[in-house]
């Protein structure tokens, strides 16, 4: 059993003295790394301190495949480097230490891709400078409440040209005027042909006449709750129409349902125009339809007053004279 332990230092002997020879690269010569690290013949831990001898039967035991490096783990063989190869699924290094960026390598930022445009206009959301919301949904009439603070901007959301104005606030719980339900309003004729109105307005801004030229974002008032509004929290009544006589009001107070174009405008979708839905809902309903919602005002109570009769002055009675009584001397 001794003869085999010394046949494998003879084979160690001779493998050694071959990698010094001419011509082959060895130990006097850097050493290249195996391709692949598994199938390395010798084992870089330094060997263990010696041991007590065992006997025969154990030792050889013991030496078969002496010589051989053997992992079960290809991914945790030492790296040429000789630093112990990355297991997947672990971090390397000591516990929480931070990989170093690498010099002059940088991630590619996200790319901002720009909506489709979907039409010729470009249109802003029709109160800036404020926090908002809206209903989306139809109450009563195809309009929409914008929730805001008093004092928001009220801005043109396309160009176009001043329709009308209307500075004083008529409006009366008493007559419920449809035509004064919106209080102080200005309405514009955008550049696609659609009007908008914006009422409950506080105020009208400075210079706003009807016939001047306006650029989308321009200031028109400010918000407020005049109108039928009064008493409520503050807010723009906006509406979306066509151009009509003033004698029309029910046309002017909103025809085209107006949340989805505000969403498209406030998410950034500034080219999504009304324009074609209005074009089609006129061409169905006419210019000038009739009102068929809220339009009568409030009749005022009737007081009755007595008719008047024709005075006329009462004929005096005729009084009877009393009778005369004639006494004779023979009646006494």
């Amino acid at each position: 059993m001794r003869s085999g332990r010394v046949a494998a230092l003879g084979g160690l002997v001779l493998l050694a003295a071959g990698c010094t020879g001419p011509g082959v690269p060895g130990l006097g010569a850097p050493s290249i790394p195996p391709t692949n690290p598994a199938a390395a013949e010798f084992d870089p831990t330094p060997a263990p301190a010696a041991m007590p001898e065992p006997d025969d039967e154990a030792a050889d035991a013991a030496n078969d495949g002496e010589g051989q490096s053997f992992r079960t783990n290809p991914s945790a063989a030492p790296s040429p480097s000789g630093e112990p190869a990355a297991i997947p699924g672990r971090e390397t290094g000591a516990p929480g230490a931070t990989p170093l960026p690498t010099p002059g390598v940088t991630g590619d930022g996200p790319v901002r891709i720009p909506p489709p445009k979907l039409s010729d206009y470009t249109y802003v959301f029709p109160v800036q400078g404020c926090k908002v919301s809206y209903a989306r949904k139809l109450l009563v009439l195809p309009k929409t409440t914008i929730w805001a603070k008093r004092g928001c901007r009220f801005v043109a959301p396309v160009d176009g040209t001043v329709h009308e104005v209307n500075t004083v606030d008529r409006w009366s719980p008493a007559t419920d005027r449809g035509q004064d339900r919106e209080g102080k309003f200005v309405s514009i004729i955008g550049v696609d042909g659609v009007r908008y109105l914006g009422g409950h307005l506080d105020s009208v801004a400075r210079g706003i006449k009807p016939g001047m030229k306006v650029k989308a974002g321009q200031v028109l008032g400010r918000v407020g709750n005049s109108g039928n509004a009064a008493g409520q929290a503050t807010n723009l009544y906006f509406a979306v129409s066509w151009e009509a006589p003033a004698d029309y009001w029910w046309v002017r107070r909103g025809m085209v349902k107006p949340w989805n174009y505000l969403d498209a405008w406030y998410d950034g979708n500034r080219t999504y125009s009304p324009r074609r839905e209005m074009l089609a809902l006129r061409k169905r309903l006419g210019a000038t339809p009739p009102c068929t919602v809220l339009c009568a005002s409030k009749q005022q109570p009737v007081r009755s007053r007595p008719t008047p009769q024709p005075t006329t002055k009462p004929k005096p009675k005729r009084t009877k004279k009393p009778e005369e009584i004639i006494l004779t001397p023979q009646q006494q």
